[in-house]
């Protein structure tokens, strides 16, 4: 990789940390099923990523993933956004907990609250997220879940996709670092859209996190691209 002035700034793994066991912080605000989520855990337990999760944090009761989290024996915490008006407040919660757990890395899914600057600067450069579309195009508040399939069919868009990305201060805005391109067909619905991109996404957020812990956390100067292969 071309080292860029931004990439350099960004810190470099030491050795130690290249060689043990990358721990894996999970957030969740929805409630989702926790596909995502349990991606990232069996990517662990399979070999595709030399890790593990050891944390899932909700801020929804009632979760569906933090139960099935708790299924694959994965520790699980409920911090309640409702008991925290202010959001500096639940991102300061969010984040104790997971400096608590020494998680080195964390994976977004589902989560749809903004984080403010004090959670990020806890996790500087180690926040990532996966957004079902090619970013920046369909991506922003409001563009979640079914609607972001939907907003690509009246479109008219010939592909859509998955994309990885570093979070920051806004919606959908950081570094890319890894994309899937998803041909949409001529008879998608956004149901059926959905459940190829999801496919995707099932496949890049592993394998992102592992080419950007390897490359020691640095931005690649242009997002690792890969396509789906229609049969």
């Amino acid at each position: 990789m071309i080292p860029t002035p931004e990439s350099a700034s960004r810190p470099m793994r030491t050795a130690a940390e290249v060689h043990r066991p990358l721990r894996l912080g999970v957030l969740l605000s929805g409630k989702g099923r926790g596909s995502n989520m349990a991606n990232l855990v069996a990517a662990t337990r399979d070999g595709r990523l030399h890790g593990n999760v050891v944390l899932v944090v909700s801020t929804a009761r009632g979760a569906p993933a933090l139960e099935r989290a708790a299924a694959l024996d994965v520790p699980t915490r409920l911090i309640p956004a409702d008991e925290y008006p202010d959001p500096l407040a639940l991102d300061r919660a969010l984040a104790d907990a997971l400096a608590e757990a020494g998680v080195d890395l964390v994976c977004l899914c589902g989560y749809m609250r903004l984080l403010g600057p004090e959670f990020l600067a806890r996790f500087p450069d180690r926040v990532l997220n996966v957004h079902p579309s090619l970013l920046p195009r369909f991506g922003g508040k409001g563009f979640y879940g079914r609607r972001v399939h939907e907003a690509v069919i009246a479109a008219g868009a010939r592909e859509s996709g998955a994309s990885v990305h570093l979070v920051d201060g806004e919606y959908d805005h950081g570094p890319v670092l890894m994309q899937e391109i998803v041909p949409v067909r001529p008879d998608d619905t956004p149901d059926t859209l959905a459940e190829r991109v999801l496919a995707a996404e099932h496949r890049i957020y592993p394998e992102a996190i592992r080419r950007y812990v390897a490359s020691g956390y640095q931005v690649p100067p242009q997002p690792w691209i890969a396509r789906t292969v229609e049969r």
